[in-house]
């Protein structure tokens, strides 16, 4: 994986941290509402193996997750790119939203360089 700046790795936490509420949240609220939570369910658990990845990556500790998970969440991550990408050209030059986005799109590359180079070890 590249060498992240101090400061790109605080904002890759951060914007991890960001995306774990605002799904536990949306969880929530569809578990009130009777909703099916499979998909979100999947993406929080990529969100949380992602953050623990770039974390045990930057501080040089072993991770505990299996390949499978790994690959899964890898996956998962990827899985949205697309939509970031979109939102993030659509939002307004120097917005918040836009910052949001960019910092999310960056958090979510360092996760899965990272996971791909703990798949090729």
């Amino acid at each position: 994986m590249r060498n992240a700046s101090n400061e790109e790795k605080l904002e890759s936490i951060k914007a991890f941290q960001s995306a774990i509420r605002k799904s536990e949240n949306a969880l929530a609220n569809m578990n009130q509402k009777g909703a099916n939570t499979t998909l979100l369910k999947k993406r929080l658990k990529a969100l949380y193996i992602g953050l623990n990845v770039l974390e045990t990556a930057w501080n040089l500790k072993a991770h505990h997750y299996v390949e499978e998970d790994l690959a899964e969440a890898r996956n998962v991550l990827s899985s949205l790119f697309p939509s970031l990408e979109g939102m993030y050209g659509k939002s307004k030059e120097g917005s918040p939203q836009k910052t949001l986005l960019e910092r999310r799109i960056k958090a979510l590359a360092l996760a899965v360089q990272a996971m791909e180079d703990l798949e090729n070890r």
